[in-house]
């Protein structure tokens, strides 16, 4: 399997995402061209609205993961790009289908296309590019990689129904809400980092390695989410403080807070969550809840411990500039909160 990283040793001071950046900028511009090829289509409305979430500025996190997987495990094909390609139209697609479930006006700072084009629509195009996603897979013939991504969307789709069966329901605990986000986030974080390890062909201690840091770094990912819809900038968030408390949204800052609130608070929540009624002043008073009770640092103490397990799973991934680049990345979404 090759040496491993002494991640501790080796660390030093994070470097962010720049490494990572760098590792995979050629490839990168490869998948990013695959990507605004196989959105085309000779209906008119589903380039228009794709490109629009398409061209909207995500930094295309989880194809990235493919990418230094691939290298990581010593990749020397072309497969990996379509995968990558794959597995950013998979996230697309579930952007698109979450502004429908949540009713959502802004994604990325901009217009959601539910807003411009209707939910239908919205819907429909990420059914497309769910469609294009699975015409690259099996084009590669990796079996194995189409395996893992076919179970990814799967599982996230478990997750949407899991969290809309949860949605507004104050009696969500702890153990409840990270089942949900291990399927609706984590699940597409672990199969970017696997398939890189499938299509190389490596032994399946490597590719549980580095599905279990793609895990580890979702949940981390998206915690630290939850902790800055309430303590964040809209301007890095891209959407506004507080989406998470109108939308009614039931996340771990609120479960903190639900479980060290009192009866008049706990009445509180369910009257602006779970019945939608939202006074002037209640986010403000939501925020205030949060600091009593430590919620936002709870929330992000929870995240490091899921980065801290994102770094112990690289030590079984061998040794190099893509397995420390994939470290970095770690502390680069855990730094978000700063």
């Amino acid at each position: 399997m090759g040496g491993v990283v002494a991640l501790e040793e080796e660390r030093g001071p994070s470097r962010g995402l720049q490494p990572l950046l760098d590792l995979v900028a050629d490839d990168m511009g490869a998948v990013n061209g695959l990507i605004l090829d196989k959105a085309v289509s000779d209906v008119e409305l589903i380039p228009k609205l794709a490109h629009h979430l398409i061209d909207s500025g995500g930094k295309r996190l989880r194809p990235m993961l493919t990418i230094a997987g691939a290298k990581a495990c010593g990749y020397r094909g072309s497969g990996h790009i379509k995968l990558a390609a794959a597995v950013e139209f998979m996230h697309t697609a579930t952007l698109l289908h979450d502004d429908v479930v949540d009713d959502s006006d802004l994604r990325r700072g901009q217009q959601s296309a539910r807003l411009i084009w209707g939910n239908q629509a919205s819907v429909l195009v990420g059914d497309f590019l769910l469609g294009q996603a699975f015409r690259m897979m099996v084009q590669v013939g990796c079996l194995p990689a189409l395996e893992i991504l076919s179970n990814a969307a799967a599982t996230i789709a478990e997750g949407e129904v899991m969290q809309l069966a949860a949605a507004k329901d104050t009696s969500t605990g702890e153990g409840d809400y990270l089942a949900i986000i291990d399927a609706k986030t984590a699940a597409l974080f672990a199969a970017a980092a696997e398939v890189g390890a499938a299509i190389a062909e490596r032994p399946q201690e490597e590719r549980m390695a580095l599905a279990s840091y793609g895990r580890n770094l979702g949940m981390a990912f998206q915690l630290v989410d939850d902790a800055l819809d309430y303590a964040g900038d809209s301007r890095q968030l891209g959407k506004s403080i507080g989406d998470d408390f109108r939308e009614g949204k039931i996340t771990l800052p609120v479960i903190v807070c639900l479980r060290h609130g009192g009866d008049e608070e706990r009445s509180f929540w369910r009257r602006t969550l779970s019945e939608g009624r939202i006074e002037a002043a209640d986010l403000e008073r939501a925020i205030r809840l949060m600091h009593t009770h430590r919620a936002i640092e709870t929330t992000l103490e929870r995240a490091r411990q899921f980065g801290a397990g994102a770094r112990d799973a690289l030590a079984g991934v061998p040794a190099g500039p893509a397995t420390r680049a994939l470290d970095d990345v770690v502390e680069f979404c855990i730094a978000r909160a700063n």
